[in-house]
């Protein structure tokens, strides 16, 4: 049985899922969250992996040392690849990277602090990499789970795809820089926001190209 302290107060466990859910992976804050709690609730009555099969979302569990031990087949659309028991540690992604591009290791990923800090981690955003090479920007939703004696017994995660969101808020990033480098009488300056500009650009349009 699953410690509700990680569940949060509000949401209903109602499993039944809006026809636009199928097809369309972006969903709001509290949609997010309303999944995360139908995860929790299912691994609380032991029907678990029969509830997050049917989620049109990407949810996986893993151990106590952070082995992947279960994945729906959202999360091999998701990722492009189908995880591998045994080997897969952390995260079903292939790849990671950070925001600005940097590649992220699986033991530094967001699902392996959550296992370190037995604590839920939210806010954070980050790129998978799929084998052909096409990304996604994620946002992560890892939640530590306890039995009824309080014992850590693993962890679940679900996957966000925010490609869309972040691909506007880069592009908002680059017209900021833009404007700024048009008003200021600083030529370094001006050439170094025209810079972060077009780097902004480009990881926008990378999001976008390689989905």
């Amino acid at each position: 049985m699953v410690d509700r302290r990680n569940l949060r107060a509000g949401h209903g466990f109602n499993c039944s899922m809006r026809d636009s859910d199928q097809n369309d992976p972006m969903l709001a804050p509290d949609e997010a969250d309303h999944y995360v709690s139908v995860a929790l609730e299912a691994a609380e009555r032991g029907d678990c992996h029969a509830v997050l099969d049917a989620l049109p979302i990407p949810v996986y569990m893993t151990d106590v040392t952070g082995a992947v031990t279960y994945w729906n087949q959202a999360c091999v659309k998701f990722a492009g690849r189908e995880p591998q028991l045994g080997h897969d540690r952390w995260c079903v992604t292939w790849r990671l990277y950070t925001m600005s591009g940097e590649f992220l290791p699986h033991e530094a990923c967001p699902m392996a602090e959550a296992i370190r800090r037995r604590a839920p981690i939210r806010n954070e955003i980050a790129i998978a990499e799929r084998p052909d090479g096409g990304r996604v920007a994620f946002r992560p939703h890892p939640t530590p789970l306890f039995d009824v004696a309080g014992r850590f017994t693993g962890a679940v995660n679900m996957l966000i795809d925010v490609t869309a969101e972040q691909c506007g808020a880069l592009a908002d990033q680059a017209s900021r820089c833009r404007r700024l480098a048009q008003a200021t009488n600083d030529r370094e300056a001006s050439e170094i926001l025209s810079a972060m500009a077009k780097g902004y650009e480009q990881s926008a349009e990378t999001l976008k190209a390689l989905r």
